[in-house]
């Protein structure tokens, strides 16, 4: 939802996005990655629970600035109109895993927050200018 409103809006195709709660803190990781956690999980000689996470949380605030960073959009904060009624009630302020189990069978995130951000929003932009 937010790559695909802030590629919009750097392009003139969208005026604003609206979202809830930008101050909640999520724990972001890369698709691939997590398919690349799996693969390894289940190559396991015996099954175990994993949590597949980056160990490290970013706000929804800080995506919504490094999306707009990416589109080239400096003046974000009058483009994301915050509503209350988007607020989840038993939303948790952070959410963040804890991968040792995992990096103790080799995963590691191979993309950062900031890589994460740009692949999302590059493909929109590609997407909406196709």
């Amino acid at each position: 939802k937010i790559a695909r409103a802030v590629a919009r809006i750097s392009l003139g195709q969208q005026e604003t996005i609206t979202l809830g709660n930008i101050d909640v803190h999520r724990d972001w990781g890369y698709a691939p990655d997590y398919v690349d956690a799996m693969i390894r999980i289940i190559s396991q000689p015996m099954s175990s629970d994993y949590i597949v996470a980056t160990g490290v949380s970013y706000s929804v605030r800080e995506f919504v600035a490094q999306a707009f960073a990416v589109a080239g959009v400096s003046d974000w904060e009058p483009r994301v109109i915050i509503d209350p009624r988007l607020y989840r009630p038993a939303d948790p302020k952070q959410l963040v895993g804890d991968p040792a189990k995992l990096r103790s069978i080799g995963w590691r995130p191979s993309v950062t927050f900031e890589e994460l951000v740009n692949i999302m929003v590059t493909a929109e932009i590609k997407k909406w200018t196709a």
